[in-house]
């Protein structure tokens, strides 16, 4: 809600609508247990919902306890930032077999993400197999491949254990295309090259010639490649080659591979392999497209992690929704035809980037609120109560907001049962327990 004198954005009001009782979304639930410092962004989350204009208010569902119109009804500018929260399905022969999984559910499950509190990934497998090469697929990689000593941080309880007594010594992250497809970056590559007690198996076939492919391509991409050609194809350093002799776990990079199937134990429950087509490229580059063979390839493996991207989901039927791109139709996150409805993030521009372009898109969007407000395309000349109005709606659909002051009790509940498991914190994984904890 704003200020109908506004002359200025200090008299903006901002109430943040999240459906999970505490805050942060994928900074929480989504970065790695092992990569604490990436949850810095935390504290400047924290700094703006402590001030007194914004509040917070968890455990409310947009588009179920409360619609899009009626937020629209009570503020002058409304801004969906849902990401994406649904992912992309394999849509091949198998995939529901049990162990079969996203990544994006087995990354909520060692994250603490209430909604998959319940996986139990059969870990007894051996070998495991991440289809596809971003750096989700790293992620998952790395957690299940990381001494249990370097993991004791958030990651929760039971994921622990079940790490603990994990069975898995190799994974393979395979893709459709080549080395110089692959979505991961140096960063998260480069970490697992060093990581302790694993070693990589890059196939030094899959680089020949590489190195004159990658003269005049994008610097990143360029030290990308040429770490993974220094991996395959030159003698270790004395760090790495340390690393690697006393390994007993591994992993690898399987290219020009496309999954055909899962393939089923006997009794035709249980994933025990899978069946890929062998591709080769059409193109060169980003575009580059991988094209079967006719060629198939069999690999035995228990467990198989789906992580082929994230879509979004439409909100409602008076929110524009674009299907096949799987975003909110908007022009610099103004939402197409809807004045006064905004978008940020993925929701906005699709699933790719990293915390840093998501925090620069979303300074984007407040640039065209603030624009709009000073060209005078939102009326704020009429006063809106804001969540003054939202209140008596939750109230009769029998919804208690949680307070950021709440959240702060559970936050520091965690805090304490992590002290006594030696870790900083102990995520509570049901919102029900959570509820209860604030007296809800």
């Amino acid at each position: 809600a704003l200020d109908k004198d506004f002359q200025h954005k200090s008299l903006a009001r901002v109430d943040i609508y999240e459906k999970l009782p505490v805050p942060f979304g994928l900074v929480r639930f989504g970065v790695a247990p092992d990569h604490p410092e990436v949850k810095n962004v935390i504290n400047t989350f924290t700094q703006t919902a402590q001030s007194d204009r914004c509040s917070y208010y968890g455990n409310v569902t947009v588009g179920k306890d409360v619609t899009v119109e009626e937020l629209q009804q009570a503020y002058h500018a409304v801004v969906l930032s849902y990401g994406a929260e649904d992912n992309r399905i394999l849509g091949i022969p198998g995939e529901n077999l049990s162990g079969v999984y996203s990544a994006r559910a087995f990354v909520g499950w060692y994250n603490g993400l209430p909604e998959n509190r319940d996986l139990k990934p059969d870990l007894s497998s051996k070998t495991v197999l991440v289809l596809g090469q971003g750096n989700v697929a790293l992620d998952v990689a790395r957690i299940l491949l990381t001494p249990l000593d370097l993991l004791r941080t958030d990651i929760t309880e039971g994921s622990l254990a079940a790490i603990a007594s994990s069975k898995v010594k190799r994974v393979w992250l395979v893709g459709r295309r080549g080395p110089l497809q692959v979505a991961f970056t140096i960063k998260e590559l480069r970490e697992m090259v060093n990581l302790p007690g694993a070693r990589p198996i890059l196939d030094p076939a899959d680089f020949a010639g590489l190195r004159d492919a990658i003269k005049d391509v994008p610097r990143p991409r360029k030290r990308l490649t040429e770490l993974m050609i220094k991996t395959a194809l030159e003698k270790p350093g004395e760090k790495e080659a340390k690393i690697w002799a006393s390994a007993t776990r591994e992993w690898g990079l399987k290219f020009l591979r496309s999954p055909l199937e899962i393939l089923p134990t006997a009794d035709g429950k249980r994933a025990r392999g899978i069946r890929m087509a062998v591709t080769r490229l059409e193109g060169s580059g980003e575009s580059a497209t991988a094209v079967p063979t006719g060629e198939v390839e069999e690999l035995e493996c228990g467990l198989i992690l789906s992580s082929i991207g994230y879509r979004s989901l439409p909100l409602g039927s008076s929110v524009p929704f674009d299907r096949k791109h799987g975003i909110i139709p908007n022009h610099l996150g103004r939402v197409q035809g809807v004045p006064g409805l905004y978008c940020s993030g993925w929701v906005k521009r699709g699933p790719t980037g990293v915390i840093i372009t998501t925090m620069n898109d979303s300074f984007d969007t407040a640039q065209s609120v603030l624009e709009d407000l000073q060209a005078g395309m939102l009326n704020v000349s009429n006063t809106k109560e804001g969540f003054e109005s939202v209140r008596s709606i939750l109230q009769s659909r029998g919804v208690h907001p949680v307070s950021f002051s709440d959240w702060e009790k559970i936050d520091a509940a965690e805090v304490a049962r992590g002290q006594l498991a030696g870790k900083p914190r102990e995520k509570i994984v049901d919102p029900q327990e959570m509820l209860q904890l604030i007296g809800h």
